[in-house]
């Protein structure tokens, strides 16, 4: 059987997805066994911050936890970065700015090839932007009034690793329901996860299962009546699915 058969018909990796405010130990524990434990190689990409150390946390965080190998990949030279993930058995996306991270995986065309690795089985996770950039439809920043309109909630696109969610971040301690209720409104295909800090998520298989301190908040609207306006109207919906889960609960999305 040849390679290019294997990697087509593996299933896609785990997600652990964060959401901010610092990872439980268990969560970091979880990732490096889906990476394989001593024999993982856990590639970081930092590029949603701009501190210069950056990266370097996460990779003294999992080298201590175990993991094989931990190394954080440039993008300054795309071919060396895409020999590195592609020598990865996980990748991990720490925090800062959802849209500057995927801009800077655009420009150095390795958007198709990180989501191809997913594809081919490889499990990824990230924490507040690095939580954010796994959707398709992503919410790269507050808008600029609160509101529930159309268009309201600022919409780019991401990583698409898992496209039928729209995840928002540090979700209970920014009070940020507007902004995701609006952009499931905008767009009620998807369901909207708020995941709390300290909060995780692990999908596979078309569900995911809550770890950590906090909650998850979901809206599902797709079996609601929505009204559709232009944009700068008011939005309403009918029949909105809102859960609220916590550690241990899990949730079917397809």
């Amino acid at each position: 059987m040849c390679l290019g058969h294997v990697l087509m018909s593996a299933e896609p990796g785990t997600l652990v997805i964060v959401g901010g405010g610092g990872t439980p130990e268990s969560v970091h524990k979880h990732f490096v066994e889906l990476a394989g434990g001593k024999k993982a190689r856990i590639a970081v990409l930092p590029q949603a911050s701009n501190r210069p150390n950056r990266g370097e946390a996460s990779v003294e965080v999992y080298s201590k936890l175990g993991a094989g190998e931990v190394y954080s990949v440039s993008l300054d030279d795309p071919k060396k970065a895409r020999t590195l993930i592609n020598k990865a058995t996980a990748i991990w996306f720490p925090g800062g700015s959802q849209a500057q991270l995927y801009e800077s995986l655009d420009e150095a065309g390795l958007v198709d090839f990180v989501r191809a690795r997913h594809q081919a089985g490889i499990p990824c996770a990230g924490t507040s932007a690095g939580a954010a950039i796994m959707s398709e439809v992503m919410i790269p920043n507050a808008p600029k009034k609160p509101g529930l309109v159309a268009g309201n909630t600022p919409i780019i696109k991401g990583l698409g690793l898992v496209s039928e969610l729209i995840i928002d971040q540090h979700f209970v301690a920014r009070h940020r329901m507007n902004r995701l209720m609006s952009a499931v409104l905008d767009h009620p295909d998807r369901i909207g996860v708020g995941i709390g800090e300290a909060t995780a998520i692990v999908v596979h298989g078309g569900r995911f299962t809550v770890k950590g301190k906090g909650s998850v908040t979901i809206i599902d609207a797709r079996k609601a009546r929505i009204s559709k306006g232009k944009p700068g109207s008011l939005q309403s919906g009918l029949g909105i699915g809102l859960h609220v889960f916590k550690a241990g609960q899990t949730f079917r999305f397809k």
